[in-house]
């Protein structure tokens, strides 16, 4: 067993330089939905859920973006909405959310 069942990673870098970019797509809102839902939900912690932060994941296209592991579920997202739905679905009942799910050419 590892030390977190699910850990998520949510790009949230930011480019000055005008390039696309997560941040550009409500990334960090994303983010705090996610830690607020996993920790209300009781999923937070060691063997469980860790939601962390991280810079560019090289997926700008798709931004944002977020990473599921163990499984490498790369998820889209526009809003709240689809953020509960991968918390209660992804994380909390096991079963990845399809029709958010990047598709795998999806790059920079």
């Amino acid at each position: 067993m590892s030390y977190y069942r699910h850990h998520v990673f949510f790009c949230l870098n930011q480019r000055s330089n005008g390039e696309a970019c997560c941040m550009q797509h409500a990334a960090q809102a994303g983010f705090d939905r996610c830690k607020a839902q996993v920790k209300a939900a009781g999923l937070a912690g060691v063997g469980g859920v860790r939601v962390n932060k991280a810079g560019c994941l090289d997926r700008c296209a798709g931004g944002p973006v977020a990473v599921v592991y163990p499984e490498a579920v790369w998820y889209t997202f526009v809003d709240e909405n689809d953020i509960d739905e991968i918390v209660e679905s992804h994380l909390k009942n096991g079963r990845p959310v399809q029709r958010l799910m990047l598709p795998p050419d999806v790059g920079r």
